[in-house]
């Protein structure tokens, strides 16, 4: 059985800029706003929301389908996800835009600033739910937003448990969009700003949420993170990573490792401490899809965090 990834499949330019945003940006002058940050390191990453899910559910052995689309310079992506096994039956290429893309700085302080331009998304909507054979679990990633409204719908018609992650669409889904999205799902996740921007502009709070979707799960970065439904809250921490180099894409593999261990029939808590432990590979390497494991290492990693007294 396979799951379903709706989302964005993007181009990353990741950058470092080696001091602190906030030592640049005068808070008087801020109408008048003009920086220019010079960074030490830039590489191109293969990125985007389905993208950076579907890499680590692939290393967890798991079987995505990809929903997404590429642009006229898809072929180094194509060869990317040929390489790694991620089927590419579903992705639609684009005739006339360049592949989604997307710039993001990150200060010593991990604080972010991005640039990102959609490309083909929109184009995704020709591709249908009920095409993807054997599709037990689905995940509704940022993409365009009729995309995200359209696939969930789908989702739901097809009787297909999915997620839905608004993350950087919250801003551009309606009040009466994201509701509709959200009474759809099993699942809402997002961290806990965009949880707060969700409450607000649906006007439900944690508690009403629960009346709509069975599961809230609430990243915390460094925190952890914490998972609530009906049931109760759990609270898990962090696996720690042997090193931080860059948090982009820690946020997917979590997803990834969240929701390759649902469908393998655990429970909750354990799902939170396996999409941990995900994350922190992804925090130890440069860039969304360079981190990589064998089952035997991942294996190692979990037990020693739960040894240890963490999880």
């Amino acid at each position: 059985m396979s799951t379903l990834i709706s989302g964005s499949i993007a181009y990353d330019y990741i950058m470092t800029f080696p001091d602190s945003f906030k030592n640049h940006i005068l808070p008087d002058q801020i109408h008048i706003l003009n920086v220019c940050f010079v960074v030490n390191r830039l590489e191109r990453n293969f990125g985007g929301t389905a993208g950076n899910i579907a890499y680590t559910t692939k290393l967890l052995g798991g079987s995505p389908v990809v929903f997404g689309a590429l642009g006229t310079d898809a072929k180094d992506y194509a060869s990317w996800f040929e390489k790694h096994g991620i089927d590419t039956k579903y992705i639609v290429q684009s005739k006339d835009k360049l592949t989604t893309s997307a710039h993001i700085t990150t200060d010593k302080e991990d604080n972010q600033v991005a640039a990102y331009h959609p490309g083909p998304d929109e184009e995704s909507l020709s591709l249908s739910v009920k095409d993807a054979e054997g599709v037990e679990l689905a995940i509704i990633a940022p993409t365009q937003k009729d995309v995200m409204i359209n696939h969930a719908l789908q989702c739901y018609d097809e009787k297909i448990p999915f997620c839905f992650d608004p993350g950087q669409q919250i801003t551009a889904l309606s009040p009466q969009e994201l509701m509709g999205a959200i009474g759809q799902a099993k699942f809402l996740i997002g961290n806990d700003y965009e949880m707060r921007l969700i409450q607000e502009k649906t006007g439900w709070d944690a508690k009403e949420l629960l009346n709509h979707v069975e599961v809230l799960i609430t990243t915390l970065g460094e925190k952890g993170s914490v998972i609530t439904s009906k049931l109760g809250i759990l609270e898990i921490a962090p696996c720690p990573p042997q090193s931080i180099e860059d948090p982009t894409g820690a946020g997917d593999a979590y997803r990834a490792g969240f929701f390759w261990a649902y469908t393998k029939g655990l429970e909750y808590k354990v799902c939170g401490q396996v999409a941990s432990v995900c994350a922190s590979y992804a925090i130890e390497h440069y860039g969304t899809q360079n981190h990589s494991f064998t089952m035997e290492e991942f294996g190692e990693r979990y037990e020693k965090t739960y040894s240890e007294g963490i999880f």
